[in-house]
């Protein structure tokens, strides 16, 4: 199917069907005039990189673990390596050090919005 017809089908804007592309993430296959032919196999992979991506996930890890979760084996995960599971906890504790900075700037605030409110009546 060409680009179009792929986005539609996984949801995915062709400019992200490039980007994904250019990053290695897939290969589709080309058309004898040159234009990109996306099999369903190659949609799949799409719908597995836009959900890690979604999780916030790097491109970088994703390039890593892709071809282990989409290869048809039932490995899955099972085949994922523990560096690969050591980067992903490190991403993750990152993030949840981001969340606790944001939710301490929130609480305060909260705090001076308080006080604000409480010191005009």
């Amino acid at each position: 199917m060409k680009i179009g017809d792929a986005s539609r089908v996984s949801g995915v804007s062709a400019r992200s069907l490039r980007h994904y592309e250019d990053e290695g993430l897939i290969v589709p296959g080309r058309s004898g005039n040159g234009f990109r032919d996306y099999c369903q196999s190659t949609i799949d992979q799409v719908l597995v990189i836009r959900t890690l991506l979604e999780s916030g996930l790097p491109v970088r890890l994703i390039r890593e673990v892709l071809p282990r979760l989409t290869d048809g084996s039932d490995a899955g995960t099972d085949g994922v390596c523990s560096e690969f599971l050591n980067e992903v906890q490190n991403h993750r504790d990152r993030l949840a050090a981001r969340i606790a900075v944001l939710s301490a700037q929130q609480a305060a605030l909260d705090t001076y919005l308080r006080e604000a409110r409480d010191a005009g009546r």
